[in-house]
């Protein structure tokens, strides 16, 4: 089951729906359930919401549960988000700790100010920062495998980058990919097949590795 913030935009902009079923028709992901979530207050829900969280790991995982042939438990499980969407998702796992096997963030909003105290963002950052602040002070492992991608020409690549050595030290296994592109939706289209093989590899994936 994968789980995207940002949901509608994710199919409009990146063309999710159409690399999804190219990806698994392909066999290089394995079948699943994918639920496209849509913010409502995005700034406020995505910037470290424990009712988001709650939503998320309360409410949605155990509807789609009773709905859909899910297998697997927590380890079958992803949250996925790009910018603000990957706060969202590495804050819910923070949050539910065991809920989630996997993350596919891409081009995260990690601002933290451990190393600096002008993060440049805005209010709407402030959450977001004592979040990240108080996760790279005491790293804590959320989940089983975290993938992260973002563009070398991102003001964000600093912070991505720094991430990586942070989420090793919890103990997660790290796929970090860099792409020579910009913070957008093609940026974040076109990492989908890395990320998703490696989170959720298909037949074909198993068969060639």
């Amino acid at each position: 089951m994968l789980i995207v913030h940002d949901g509608g935009d994710y199919l409009k902009y990146a063309a999710a729906q159409t690399v999804l079923d190219n990806l698994i028709h392909r066999l290089d992901v394995a079948e699943a359930i994918v639920a496209f979530t849509h913010p409502g207050d995005r700034l406020s829900e995505y910037a470290n919401s424990a009712a988001h969280a709650r939503y998320l790991t309360a409410e949605l995982v155990p509807r789609l549960a009773e709905e859909f042939p899910l297998a697997g438990g927590p380890a079958a499980r992803c949250l996925m988000g790009a910018s603000f969407g990957a706060v969202a998702a590495l804050s819910a796992a923070y949050r539910y700790p065991g809920a989630y096997g996997s993350l596919l963030l891409q081009s995260g909003s990690f601002v933290f100010t451990d190393i600096g105290y002008d993060h440049g963002g805005g209010p709407a950052f402030e959450p977001v920062v004592r979040f990240v602040n108080r996760y790279r002070a005491a790293p804590r492992r959320v989940a089983d495998r975290v993938f992260v991608s973002c563009g070398v020409y991102e003001p964000l690549i600093i912070r991505n980058r720094s991430m990586v050595p942070t989420f090793e030290a919890a103990g997660m296994a790290v796929r970090y990919v860099e792409a020579r592109d910009g913070h957008s939706w093609e940026n974040w289209r076109d990492r989908l097949r890395e990320g998703l093989s490696w989170i959720f590899p298909g037949p074909q994936k198993f068969f060639y590795e």
